[in-house]
């Protein structure tokens, strides 16, 4: 558990940092969102977006981490959500950009084993 715990951090880690290194101009916003965003205006709500979803990611992988087995049950029924959206994301990425494909398929296929092994341990 300590390990799938440990990945999903790192997952959404690199998720914050990936956004913010859009928001910073580090990073195209061409090269994320499949490069359908025709401004950098038009990203930047997306980048934010995501940051709030991967904080609330953090958190959520944190408390699973901590819990115990059977404790709650819709601990398993929420890591099984994110298992087949993430899975659903890695799809996607695959037919992205070459920044997608390349880095942030990666990232999610962290996020799919990430979720899978909690969803797996807390049933």
């Amino acid at each position: 558990m300590k390990t799938a715990v440990f990945m999903g951090i790192i997952f959404y880690s690199l998720t914050i940092l990936i956004h913010f290194l859009i928001i910073s101009k580090r990073i195209p916003f061409t090269w994320v969102n499949g490069g359908r965003s025709e401004s950098f205006a038009e990203q930047l709500p997306i980048s934010i977006i995501s940051i709030v979803i991967s904080i609330i990611g953090v958190v959520f992988t944190i408390i699973v981490g901590r819990i115990k087995p059977y404790k709650w049950r819709v601990i398993p029924v929420i890591c099984w959500f994110l298992v087949v959206l993430w899975s659903f994301g890695f799809i996607q990425q695959l037919f992205g950009t070459p920044f997608e494909v390349m880095v942030c398929s990666l990232i999610l296929l962290i996020g799919v084993i990430s979720n899978l092994r909690m969803a797996i341990e807390k049933v």
